[in-house]
């Protein structure tokens, strides 16, 4: 999904406009055309709640067209993988290292992109526990746009 400005976007860098955040302003300023993952995906993660707050507010909206764009994020089974990998080290490997061992056994273990959707889904379970469910669904999309095209979507991923 692609992102575009609205007019109280455009609004909101006229002369003596500043209602948002510095934060708000720069991703904004970045939002055009831009996936939604992307922008999510910025400050460390931080850009979900931005991004969230900037669609409810009527400063962003949702397009549906997936044309990939010069640039943006290489999708492969491999990276896809490392982002799991990484999810389950970033949120898992100090708080519960059994749970980060179980998973990077199984991650290793998942030869095909079915075995590592499965495993993606129970760890994106997981993080729901641990961080909350927001906080999933934002890994979750960022994870949906890593994969390639090519590859079946499980309703849960």
């Amino acid at each position: 999904m692609l992102l575009k400005k609205t007019e109280k976007a455009r609004l909101e860098f006229s002369p003596g406009m500043r209602t948002l955040s510095l934060r708000e302003r720069s991703l904004l300023l970045l939002a055009q055309d831009k996936p939604l993952c992307e922008l999510q995906a910025m400050y460390d993660g931080g850009g979900a709640q931005i991004v969230e707050s900037l669609l409810r507010q009527g400063y962003l909206t949702a397009s549906s067209v997936r044309k990939p764009k010069p640039g943006s994020p290489a999708r492969s089974l491999a990276g896809a993988r490392m982002y799991l990998f990484d999810i389950c080290e970033r949120l898992f490997a100090r708080r519960d290292p059994v749970q980060a061992q179980h998973f990077r056994e199984a991650l290793r273990a998942a030869k095909d992109p079915v075995g590592m959707l499965e495993v993606g889904n129970a760890l994106f379970e997981e993080v729901t526990r641990a961080a909350g469910a927001e906080r999933a669904a934002a890994l979750r999309e960022r994870f949906r746009c890593l994969l390639p095209h090519g590859v079946v979507h499980h309703e849960s991923v």
